[in-house]
Parts: C-alpha cells; sequence; structure tokens
C-alpha cells in the first residue's frame, strides 16, 4: 500500500518504481482522481458549513417568530445535495483504494530490473552436486518405486495435484518437518506459533494476497480462505497495533498445511510433488524496526540456508530482478536447491523483505522511544523450507544405484535411528 500524501509529493518516485516492474506509470491518474476527491470533500465541508449556519438562522428564526420557509427549504436542498457528493467521495476514495491496493510494492534501489527469472542474479553458490555413478532418478520414480509416494490413489480421493505418502518415505517428510521447526526455535531465535489455517478476508488483504489474487487461493463457502502460507496469520497477528520499541523484533515461526490453488500453472509440472494444491511449509516471520529490515532479510535467508547446510545439500542464492519479485516484496532472494533427477536447481525458499508495505494494509506500528507519534514497523517472510520440495531435494541426492534413500545424519534421532528407506523394508 501506497502512502497517498508522498504521491502528492513526489509522484516521480512512484512511476520509476512501476517502470522498473515493468509497468505504466500510474501519479497522474491517481493525482487526478485525488484532486477532484478533495475538490468534493470541499464541497462537502462548504454544503456542511452553510446547512449549520442555516439551521442556527431557522432557529433564531422560529424564536423570534418568522417566517422559516425559505430557509427550511435551502436547508432540506443542502442535505439532498450532500447526499450526492458523500456518493461521489466515497466512488473517488474507494477508486483511490483499488488503485493503490493493486500496485505491487516499490522494489529497493539494489534490486536489479529484469523481465522474468531469466534476468535473476546469482548471489552464490554453497556446497557441491553429488557424484552419483548412476543415472539419477526423479523423485516420483524413485517413491513408486518404493511403493510410498501414490499419485493415483491421491487423485481418486482428491483430483491431481495431490499425493499419499505412507511408511518411511512418510516418515522422512515428518521427520524433515520436526528438524525444521526444531531448529528455527532452539538455534534461531524464532518462536514457534499454531495459528488459525483459515482467515477472513481482512487478514489476505493485509499481506497482499486480496484483491488482486483471489483466484490463487481456496475460499470456502462460509467466507474463510484456506492459508497460502503460515505469513498470513503470523504477520497479521499485529494488525492494527502499536507495538513498543523494544519489544522489537518479534520473530515467529510456525509449521502448517498450506493451500494454493496453482492458477496459472496448467501444464507445468505436472508430474511429481513439485507443483501440489495442498503442501506443508516451515514459515518465518519478523517485525522489525525500520532500520533494521535490511539486515533483518540476511539473517533470515541465512536460517533457511542452515536447514541445506545440515542436510548437506548443495545449492543457490539468487536475486530476483524486479519482473520476477513477489507482489508485496520490496527485495526477494531465492534458495535453489539442486535436484539431480531434473538435472537442474529448483525453488526451495524465498524470503523477503516487504518495508512498510504489508504494515500500511494492517496498520501495525510500533512508538519509537524518542518519539511520541507511531512509525510503521517493517516486515519480512521467508520459507524455512518447504517441507515438500525439501522431501524431493533429499530423495533426489540421497538416492543410491538400489533404489534406496540414505537418510542424512541430522534426521536420523526422528526417524528412530533408521539410516535407509529401502524397496520392501
Amino acid at each position: 500500500m501506497y502512502d497517498l500524501k508522498l504521491i502528492r509529493e513526489t509522484p516521480e518516485l512512484l512511476d520509476e518504481g512501476l517502470k522498473r516492474r515493468n509497468l505504466e506509470p500510474m501519479s497522474a491518474h491517481i493525482l487526478e482522481l485525488d484532486k477532484q476527491h478533495r475538490s468534493v470533500q470541499a464541497e462537502l465541508q462548504d454544503m456542511q458549513a452553510r446547512r449549520n449556519e442555516a439551521s442556527k438562522q431557522i432557529g433564531m428564526a422560529k424564536r423570534n417568530g418568522e417566517d422559516a420557509s425559505d430557509l427550511m427549504a435551502e436547508v432540506a436542498g443542502i442535505k439532498s445535495g450532500m447526499a450526492e457528493k458523500e456518493a461521489a467521495d466515497n466512488d473517488y476514495a474507494n477508486q483511490i483504494k483499488d488503485i493503490l491496493s493493486g500496485m505491487p510494492n516499490r522494489p529497493k534501489d539494489d534490486v536489479p530490473v529484469g523481465e522474468d527469472e531469466d534476468d535473476n542474479i546469482l548471489a552464490r553458490l554453497v556446497g557441491d552436486k553429488p557424484e552419483l555413478s548412476f543415472e539419477a532418478k526423479q523423485h516420483f520414480e524413485l517413491g513408486e518405486e518404493l511403493d510410498e509416494m501414490d499419485f493415483e490413489l491421491a487423485a481418486k480421493l482428491s483430483g491431481s495435484r495431490f499425493v499419499l505418502l505412507r511408511g518411511g518415505v512418510a516418515r522422512l517428510y515428518r521427520a524433515l518437518s520436526q528438524f525444521m521447526i526444531d531448529l528455527h526455535i532452539d538455534e534461531h531465535g524464532y518462536t514457534e506459533v499454531i495459528p488459525p489455517v483459515l482467515v477472513r478476508d481482512h487478514v489476505m488483504y493485509g499481506t497482499g494476497q486480496l484483491p488482486k489474487f483471489a483466484e490463487d487461493s481456496f475460499r470456502t463457502e462460509e467466507g474463510f480462505w484456506l492459508i497460502p502460507t503460515a505469513e498470513v496469520p503470523l504477520t497479521n497477528s499485529v494488525a492494527g497495533e502499536i507495538l513498543k520499541e523494544n519489544e522489537l523484533p518479534k520473530r515467529m515461526t510456525a509449521l502448517t498445511p498450506c493451500f494454493r490453488s496453482e492458477a496459472g500453472s496448467a501444464g507445468r509440472d505436472t508430474r511429481g510433488m513439485l507443483r501440489q494444491h495442498q503442501f506443508d511449509k516451515v514459515e518465518m516471520v519478523s517485525i522489525v524496526h525500520p532500520d533494521k529490515s535490511d539486515d533483518e532479510l540476511e539473517r533470515m535467508t541465512g536460517c533457511a540456508e542452515d536447514v541445506l547446510k545440515r542436510l548437506g545439500l548443495h545449492y543457490r542464492v539468487v536475486v530476483l530482478c524486479t519482473g520476477d519479485m513477489g507482489f508485496g516484496a520490496r527485495k526477494t532472494y531465492d534458495i535453489e536447491v539442486w535436484l539431480p533427477g531434473q538435472d537442474a536447481y529448483r525453488e526451495i525458499s524465498s524470503c523477503s523483505t516487504c518495508g512498510d508495505f504489508q504494515a500500511r494494509r494492517m496498520n501495525a506500528r510500533f512508538r519509537p522511544t524518542d518519539s511520541k507519534k507511531p512509525a510503521f514497523v517493517h516486515t519480512l517472510n521467508g520459507s524455512g523450507v518447504a517441507v515438500g520440495r525439501c522431501l524431493i531435494a533429499v530423495m533426489e541426492n540421497y538416492q543410491q544405484a538400489d533404489g534406496s534413500i540414505t537418510v542424512p545424519e541430522v534426521l536420523r534421532p526422528y526417524m528412530g535411528g533408521k539410516e535407509s528407506i529401502r524397496p520392501n523394508d
């Protein structure tokens, strides 16, 4: 969400940010609507003042026994005219709100300009690709041969883009979930939260999923939205609040199911678990002082990377360009893990700073110790990490020639000491 006052003062900043996002300038249109809106508001104020004055004159005339019919007719006319102006006032306010709420966040100055993922910038490579002495299989081939990853049965139960896990693979999935949430709580300083996974419209609006991206999520007949990520309830936990400065930073993490319609992804990643309607994810959210958000992005990205380092997975970190960055983000790092079966890097985590963009939508503020005036907090979110994609990475990187999966050492305490998952085990 944008500050209309700032647009009036520096319209070029808005247009420059939109241009970097490969969008057309909007400041002239917004400012024209704002001008008309303020004109209507000024007329309303004048009409209100005249109505109040005429009402006083009517009272005086009646007390003096004078005829007040002309004044009463004038007040009635003003009242009727005000109803029209109030409707126009609401219309202009809604038009401006709709435009502002539909515009993406302004990228930070150091974000590379580009159109799509081909213009992203490599920040670093970490670890080494595994050296396999056999042809690597994809995760769904491994899972089906183990008879522990069942897409056919899931399709009978729910349709496409679902999976049923069983046996050792199901336990490995659960082990990854618990390992990641424990790591962020015990070593990275996040507070665990178990939030609702059904939320109302205003909660989805606060983090930017509504109104523009409604088709990307599922909605119940009762008006609840199934969360696409725990970012939604975690970030909104400070909506409407004025925090004390010493309460910052607030760092929260949650392991939740997530639900996405995958609208617009027809034909993409139709095999396997890469793109599902339902999946689990460990989410990290930080609410910070505006001066600390840049450092917090680096810290959060490091926490996500730590998961992959401890699992011994090779990955790269890229800075997303303006054309590939999410709607609410000012800057985003994507962590892409190496998948031998695909012979490709695939996103496993995305960490973003949103500045005060979400805070303005949610009216989330803090009171600085040296000021009586509240200021907007900065919000950040990141995957720490997507459980299903992490399962894919472990299966493909730790696969053996006989079709078994070696369990990474860090996960063995969560697997009852089990060292591998084998066919017919």
